[in-house]
């Protein structure tokens, strides 16, 4: 069965979530949006392409930083709402030059952050 993003299911302003992890690892790496371009683009390309909200354009992981998100396989949640990219990631995926956006944990109603930027 061929698959059309159009089938997916977006939100008002036509994004979709989407949570980068690792494929060998199953580190979960983190979330960014998508549109039904983005999802097309990263799917041709096998470079994991995602909308900003911010600057209302495309970005290709790691266009700018060299820290790439090789598309390993796209999956779809069961409402079609989500999607979860597995990739091979070079480098940090985080913009804060971390591996993991999710790098602080609250415990015991504290923050507590769980890695240090990478060198």
């Amino acid at each position: 069965m061929s698959f059309d993003p159009s089938t997916l299911t977006y939100d008002y302003n036509g994004l979709i979530p989407c949570i980068a992890q690792q494929d060998d690892t199953g580190e979960v790496l983190m979330m960014a949006w998508m549109n039904a371009d983005a999802v097309a683009m990263t799917l041709q390309t096998k470079r994991v392409t995602y909308w900003s909200r911010s600057r209302q354009a495309f970005w290709i992981k790691g266009e700018t930083s060299g820290h790439t998100q090789e598309l390993i396989d796209l999956r779809l949640d069961c409402d079609r709402d989500c999607l979860l990219a597995v990739v091979r990631q070079i480098g940090a995926a985080c913009h804060t030059n971390r591996r993991s956006c999710f790098y602080t944990s609250v415990t015991s109603g504290n923050e507590v952050e769980l890695m240090t930027p990478q060198d």
